[in-house]
């Protein structure tokens, strides 16, 4: 953790590549900053901070920070508006003079590029800016060698004719990128694929996560990537298969499909009575939750296992299967309070379809929506080594 003589010591520095001062706590002005840091254009290699409640000549203006504005900044780490999601730490308030001042330490990604709102902001000295295509070229190739997590290492033996190219520009791009930078010329098909993690430019091939989210036959590559439905009459697999669905194909358009399924297959609702004689409208289970716990599989899994998705669906619960147990900084003692990220192409992909709204937060809303709907809290079995598997009771009184 920084410590007051080293702020004393930011503060004196000029505005370089790694220092800025500001007032403001407006997304539009911190996330462009944090953007750039995260890109680390330069190569410093080390942290960029900001430092709020200094002003540009370095004097300490008089300002105080209360609860509420600390954690409008907290949140710019998990809103999902900075992609791939930054790596910050934010300091207590320290009392300087007249003034508070906080600092947003911000750690160089190892996944550039990395955009704010769809666009790529990188710091040259005092200068902040929008990538130039070059630029944004530069950050791309530099990824490669710090790719570590699956989705992000090359499919070898697929090509760009393994991909729906016309999925890829008519509806992930523009969900994806700025309308400015998306006007701008210069860019080849492999280049655009690449500046969004689904194309390696030094093996000329797809990445894992180009072919899970655009591949014509992901399976075919990943043979584990697909999820399996099956409903049981009774509340065990001794029961009879009611019915069994397999959705397999590219996310961008199975996320939507299995969406449907939720609404349209799973959730049921009827009348009840209540004591006033009027009628309640009840369902088995909330949508959002199971909506919730389904794309933290689909984020968290591991893709490398040939093992599918599992959903069972019992007479009295439902259970949800993924290989791959806690992954990085989660452990059963933080869970679910930490997230750390299998497949973060995957975890971006999911926020920018609008399939997730925030990073860190989809487990905790489903507990909440669980309990708030009578289900109870679900049981996660955190004791597995390989698989993450979440059970899901249905409504108390639904079966009366």
């Amino acid at each position: 953790m920084i410590t007051e003589s080293q702020v004393k010591e930011l503060i004196g520095n000029m505005e370089s590549d790694r220092i800025e001062r500001t007032l403001s706590i407006r997304e539009d002005k911190l996330g462009p900053a944090i953007c750039a840091f995260s890109n680390d254009f330069a190569r410093n290699n080390q942290p960029g901070y900001i430092l709020l409640g200094v002003q540009d000549d370095g004097k300490i203006a008089n300002l105080k920070w209360s609860d509420e504005q600390i954690q409008t900044i907290g949140n710019l780490k998990s809103n999902g508006k900075i992609l791939p999601q930054p790596s910050i730490s934010i300091s207590s308030v320290f009392k300087i003079d007249e003034g508070e001042i906080i600092v947003i330490e911000v750690q160089p990604s190892p996944y550039p590029p990395v955009r704010f709102d769809g666009r790529c902001w990188i710091r040259l000295g005092p200068r902040r800016s929008i990538a130039s295509v070059e630029e944004e070229r530069i950050l791309t190739e530099r990824r490669a060698s710090f790719a570590k997590t699956y989705d992000l290492l090359p499919a070898l033996g697929t090509s760009l004719k393994d991909l729906d190219l016309d999925a890829f520009r008519l509806k992930y791009l523009p969900a994806a990128i700025d309308p400015d930078t998306l006007a701008e010329n210069g860019r080849s098909i492999e280049q655009q694929l690449a500046s969004l993690r689904f194309y390696d430019l030094n093996a000329q091939t797809p990445t894992n996560a180009g072919i899970l989210l655009l591949g014509k036959n992901p399976e075919f590559t990943l043979p584990g990537a697909y999820i399996q439905y099956i409903k049981f009459a009774g509340d065990s697999m001794l029961s009879d298969v009611l019915y069994e669905k397999k959705f397999t194909g590219a996310l961008i358009y199975e996320l939507k499909v299995l969406d449907d399924f939720i609404k349209g297959n799973i959730i049921k609702e009827r009348p009840v009575k209540r004591d006033s004689f009027q009628e309640e409208l009840i369902r088995n289970y909330p949508y959002w939750a199971l909506r919730e716990l389904l794309m933290n599989a689909i984020m968290h899994r591991n893709y490398e296992s040939n093992a599918p998705i599992y959903i069972y669906e019992y007479a009295e619960h439902i259970e949800i299967v993924n290989p791959g147990g806690l992954f990085g900084e989660a452990t059963p003692q933080n869970f679910p309070n930490a997230s750390d990220y299998r497949n973060i192409v995957v975890a971006e992909s999911l926020r920018i379809l609008g399939f997730v709204n925030r990073f860190n937060y989809g487990v905790k809303r489903a507990i909440h929506e669980l309990l708030q709907n009578g289900n109870g809290e679900p049981e996660f079995d955190l004791t597995l080594q390989t698989k993450f598997k979440v059970n899901i009771k249905v409504r108390k009184d639904w079966l009366k």
